[in-house]
């Protein structure tokens, strides 16, 4: 017999090995638990990038700048005492009103210089806090004042 003449055998078909078992064809499925175990790895990898929120306050602030504090055209001070009191132009506030002070200057056409003067015995968190809530009420003009007072740190003088 030529090989043109022999029957084909399907691919698919039910084959027997020589021992006369039946051989399994192959399925025509795709296989998907690749695809859904990268899905479950992406899910966990969104969960665990995703932030939990721990805690939340809410509080009310009030909208009016401080009525009491004195605003220049020209040029503000932020002043911290040795304990830790804020001080704008020379009127004691508190950090909300100071916020609130900084926030209205930063919304006039020009802005005013702000000058941030802490004392030498003002704490290093305090002065940190400080700077922080004056950036963050979008203050641009902004100047340290008496440093060369301070160059000899320690020394007491």
């Amino acid at each position: 017999m030529t090989t043109a003449t022999m029957p084909r055998r399907s691919r698919f078909s039910d084959e027997y090995d020589p021992r006369g078992r039946k051989r399994l064809s192959p399925k025509a499925d795709m296989n998907v638990t690749p695809f859904i175990d990268v899905l479950l790895v992406l899910l966990i990898m969104l969960i665990m990038a995703v932030p939990i929120k721990v805690h939340e306050t809410t509080i009310d602030l009030p909208t009016e700048p401080c009525r009491t504090c004195p605003m220049n055209e020209d040029t503000n001070t932020v002043f911290i005492t040795a304990q830790d009191e804020l001080l704008w132009n020379g009127v004691e506030v508190t950090p909300d009103q100071l916020r609130r002070q900084v926030a209205a200057a930063s919304a006039m056409e020009e802005q005013p210089e702000l000058r941030f003067e802490p004392d030498a015995l003002a704490s290093y968190d305090s002065s940190a806090r400080t700077i922080a809530l004056i950036k963050e009420a979008g203050a641009k003009r902004f100047v340290f004042v008496g440093n060369a007072r301070h160059k000899q740190f320690g020394s007491g003088a």
